[in-house]
Parts: C-alpha cells; sequence; structure tokens
C-alpha cells in the first residue's frame, strides 16, 4: 500500500507558515507537508526519439540537452490541501484533499509560488523548466518501458473521466509520482512550435516570449496519445482546465 503523502496540521489561510525540515526535501506549508525529490545535474536526449509518425512536430528533432544544476521537484503533483492551506481558497472541479489541484491557470500556479517564496526560507520555489520535466520524467531512461500504462498513469481508458488521489498509482525509476497522466502539469516555458531546433544545448528556457505556455504529462481526459514523456502541449496562461494542474521545483539560493 503506497502511504498518505500528506500530514493533519493548523491551517490558517490567512498567514502562510513555511517550515523546513533539514536535509528531508519536505517543506510545510499552513500545516500541510509538500515532499520533494533531489534530482542530479546531467544530460538526456530531449524529444522524440521516435523514426515514426507518432510524435508530433514540435517534439523533433531529438536533441542532446545538458541541466548544468541540481534542482528538487514535486514528488507528487500540487494537492488541493496544500494549495488551500497556502492560498485560502480550492478551484478545483474534482474535490478532494488528495487529489491534484486543477483549474489553475499558470498564472494563478505563480502566485501559488510566490506566497511560497514571500516565507524566507533557503529555497527559490518556481515552475520546472520544460527540460527539467522532461529529465524528471525520464528518469534516466531506467524506467522499465511503459509496463502496463495502468501500472502508472491514470488516463483517458481507466480514469472514469476524472482525477484521481495523487501517489496512488507506481512511481518512475527516481520516485516522482503521476508524472503521466491525472492533470496536465504547467511548466515556466512560453511555446515555440520551432524551439527544439534552435534550443541551446545547455540548460533551455524556452523562447523569451510567446503566447503560450507549456504544459506536459497528459491528463485523465480522453486523449492518451499525449501520455509520453515527450509529448507537448500549450494554452493561454490565464486558461483554467479542470484537467489542468502543477508541480514545483525548487533550488537552493
Amino acid at each position: 500500500m503506497i502511504r498518505n503523502p500528506f500530514s493533519s496540521g493548523p491551517r490558517n489561510p490567512q498567514f502562510l507558515m513555511l517550515a523546513i525540515l533539514a536535509g528531508s526535501g519536505i517543506c510545510v506549508a499552513g500545516g500541510q507537508r509538500i515532499e520533494f525529490v533531489a534530482v542530479e545535474p546531467g544530460e538526456f536526449l530531449m524529444g522524440c526519439r521516435s523514426p515514426d509518425a507518432d510524435c508530433g512536430d514540435d517534439e523533433r528533432p531529438a536533441h542532446p540537452v545538458r541541466l548544468s544544476r541540481g534542482f528538487e521537484i514535486g514528488k507528487y503533483e500540487v494537492t488541493q490541501a496544500q494549495w488551500t492551506a497556502v492560498m485560502g481558497t480550492n478551484p478545483s472541479h474534482f474535490r478532494g484533499p488528495a487529489l491534484p489541484v486543477e483549474s489553475v491557470s499558470w498564472n494563478e500556479a505563480r502566485r501559488f509560488i510566490a506566497k511560497l517564496n514571500r516565507a524566507g526560507d533557503p529555497y527559490l520555489y518556481r515552475l520546472p523548466t520544460e527540460a527539467e520535466w522532461e529529465y524528471a520524467a525520464r528518469a534516466g531512461d531506467s524506467s522499465p518501458p511503459l509496463r502496463a500504462l495502468d501500472d502508472i498513469a491514470w488516463h483517458g481508458a481507466n480514469s472514469a473521466e476524472r482525477t484521481h488521489e495523487v501517489g496512488t498509482k507506481r512511481p518512475n525509476a527516481w520516485g516522482l509520482h503521476d508524472m503521466l497522466g491525472n492533470v496536465w502539469e504547467w511548466c515556466s516555458d512560453w511555446y515555440g512550435a520551432d524551439y527544439y531546433r534552435m534550443s541551446p544545448d545547455s540548460d533551455p528556457r524556452g523562447p523569451s516570449r510567446g503566447a503560450f505556455r507549456v504544459m506536459r504529462g497528459g491528463s485523465w481526459y480522453r486523449y492518451m496519445w499525449f501520455i509520453r514523456t515527450s509529448a507537448r502541449f500549450r494554452d493561454s496562461p490565464d486558461a483554467a482546465y479542470r484537467h489542468v494542474g502543477f508541480r514545483c521545483v525548487r533550488t537552493k539560493k
């Protein structure tokens, strides 16, 4: 049985108290634990590697990327309990404290993160870059090849058309849950359909401007074609849907 990743505690949405449990990869925001997994610097091949037509044009070409600095990424998608403890509201369509928060725009996700950063702990909180997200999702490419998809992801064929509690599917090789399926996850990058053709090979952060922000990972909603580590999607930074959420990254200041 997978352990419930949440602990009870005092909730005061009018005042955010952020505590750091030294060396644990955990912060406590408004009484809610947010767990992080350390990811070491490294190199990987980003984008679609298949020669077939089962990938989008914006996933090509596959290209080597080097991430020069390690980071910590959320072990789980941000939950409704965590969002409510920090923001004092719950915008989600599907309700439950251990369900991922959804119906939040990129801009709203950034406001949540800004509140974490105002607490003044030794970390800088942010959304992952698209490269960081894919690197963490691939997990060194040591994961078994998608076993049965049902083991690792809530997707259009097994979700009963709704979100599910985070952490109830098997993690990837680096211990991260729901990197595929459940809800799409906002990344920090502007979207560029041709960006991979001009992307720097070290620490890419996306185009300098654009109309849309990137989402990764696919969701519970219908389209199983997106349940792949290289699949990309995008939308306006003020768009909010019941199949879109996010997870946080943090680095030492």
